[in-house]
């Protein structure tokens, strides 16, 4: 038998899946995001990808700390003495999600490949990224070929809007 009160007080744990969708999609529409702000006025140097790869970084993890800080508070539950480290802890896959797009950053500022336009690849980057997320998540929750590839096109559209509205406001 359950010990229902044993589990009413413990703050709620995410399941992996969850957590990688989540921070995941989370992680690579700030990514997007972020590109497009950081690249709205032409800057594209070697010296400005840097900055942009270190204010990417910067940004998502206080967008883990900001999301982990409010998960903890708002669990009505007593917490245990490690519980907000833990809560602090599951952020991690926004934060990986937006690593691929800080080393495609990094890269064009290191010289690795040209520094003006690199934002396109980026954007080609978190797009798959996103369609991925949504396949393999339908994937594993059982959900039909057809149905899974529907949810990643889905996620992908995410992505397009950001860059259609990089482009519009551009």
């Amino acid at each position: 038998m359950v010990d229902t009160e044993a589990d009413a007080s413990r703050p709620h744990r995410h399941d992996t899946r969850e957590a990688v969708l989540f921070g995941g999609v989370y992680g690579s529409v700030l990514a997007c995001s972020m590109v497009a702000a950081l690249t709205q006025y032409g800057h594209t140097s070697r010296d400005s990808r840097r900055y942009d790869a270190a204010w990417l970084l910067v940004t998502a993890l206080a967008s883990a700390l900001a999301h982990g800080y409010a998960h903890y508070i708002a669990e009505r539950a007593p917490h245990r003495r490690w519980d907000a480290l833990r809560t602090l802890a599951d952020e991690w896959p926004l934060v990986a999600a937006v690593l691929p797009t800080a080393v495609v950053l990094a890269g064009a500022g290191w010289g690795w490949w040209p520094a003006n336009g690199v934002e396109y690849p980026a954007f080609a980057l978190n797009i798959t990224i996103l369609f991925t997320l949504g396949l393999v998540t339908a994937r594993w929750s059982h959900r039909p070929w057809l149905a899974a590839i529907t949810i990643g096109a889905m996620d992908a559209m995410l992505g397009v809007v950001v860059v259609v509205a990089n482009a519009v406001i551009k």
